[in-house]
């Protein structure tokens, strides 16, 4: 996958494949957890706020629910730990999944002698 000027590799493990880069389930994960830790991280940087470390760790519960866990370090008191968990369950990325979400397809139909697909605009 290429984003942007960034090359990304997707896999399943094995022995269903090769196990050469995250499944798609885990890029999700990863996405969700990012965005909540910098979400966390500028909320307590814009208000100067003693946060030394954020962690995040995702897994798939059971159906269809992610388990989020957030852990904040740093000297901390109870409204700010409490703000910034408020942060964390707000970033864009959470927001989207706990959202109503189409996702619209668009086939193309590339022929052999055509090159490579452009994707629609």
């Amino acid at each position: 996958m290429t984003i942007g000027t960034h090359l990304l590799r997707s896999d399943e493990p094995e022995p269903i494949s090769s196990d050469l880069g995250p499944a798609p389930g885990e890029l999700l994960l990863a996405s969700l957890g990012s965005c909540t830790s910098m979400a966390v991280r500028a909320y307590a940087d814009r208000h100067g706020w003693p946060l030394s470390q954020v962690e995040v760790e995702l897994t798939f519960g059971a159906n269809t629910e992610i388990i989020k866990r957030v852990r904040l370090h740093g000297d901390l008191d109870a409204s700010q730990s409490e703000r910034l968990l408020a942060v964390a369950a707000r970033c864009p990325v959470h927001r989207l999944l706990t959202n109503d979400v189409s996702v619209v397809t668009v086939p193309t139909v590339c022929h052999k002698t055509a090159g490579p697909p452009s994707l629609p605009k």
